[in-house]
């Protein structure tokens, strides 16, 4: 286990396939890009999965300094964007690697799994993550430069007290319900 990926696992607080996917995606964007101090970086994650926690600790990209955006189409893709370059890799996970774990998988979520098939799928689940860790970047990643806008700067705004909970909320969330300045948690409320 190289640095990074303790890193990934002591952040994340286990391994899985999963983080597996997103160290590997992560190694190979740091390949390309220096890691994101501030915002230089910026990743668009399209899953929300134990493998963006890989991106975030290897990165630098995370939601508290706006350089991370979660697009959820339950892809394992991430397009990484270089403001220094102006350029993006979209970098996606040839999820074949996968294949014939899903039956066992839905079962263990089910919490119906035989003790032999507990076994089998923790086994199946080992050898996945040596060869997700293991394969070489071909094999396993689907990599193009990609032409996208640049993302948006992460942006401050003020906050304002709702006035229905008193809650503080950002500005640019509030709404407006029955002549009050509302938060989206209590227009929801209201109006639903």
């Amino acid at each position: 286990m190289d640095d990074d990926f303790k890193e990934a696992v002591k952040f994340h607080g286990h391994i899985c396939p999963g983080l597996a996917i997103g160290y590997r995606v992560a190694k190979y964007a740091k390949e390309h890009y220096p890691r994101s101090e501030d915002e230089e970086l910026v990743a668009i994650a399209e899953n929300k999965s134990c493998s963006v926690d890989a991106i975030q600790a290897l990165l630098g990209c995370t939601f508290g300094k706006g350089n991370l955006v979660c697009n959820d189409f339950g892809k394992q893709v991430f397009t990484i964007y270089s403001r220094e370059k102006g350029k993006a890799l979209r970098i996606y996970f040839k999820g074949e690697v996968l294949e014939g774990m899903d039956r066992l998988r839905q079962k263990a979520a089910e919490g119906t799994l035989s003790t032999e098939e507990k076994r089998d799928l923790e086994a199946m689940r080992d050898k996945l993550i040596q060869k997700i860790l293991r394969a070489p970047d071909d094999e396993i990643l689907s990599v193009t430069e990609v032409s996208i806008p640049a993302p948006e700067k992460a942006r401050v705004y003020p906050s304002l007290k709702c006035q229905q909970c008193g809650e503080a909320f950002m500005e640019i969330m509030g709404r407006t319900a029955g002549g009050k300045v509302v938060c989206q948690e209590c227009y929801e409320k209201m109006v639903g």
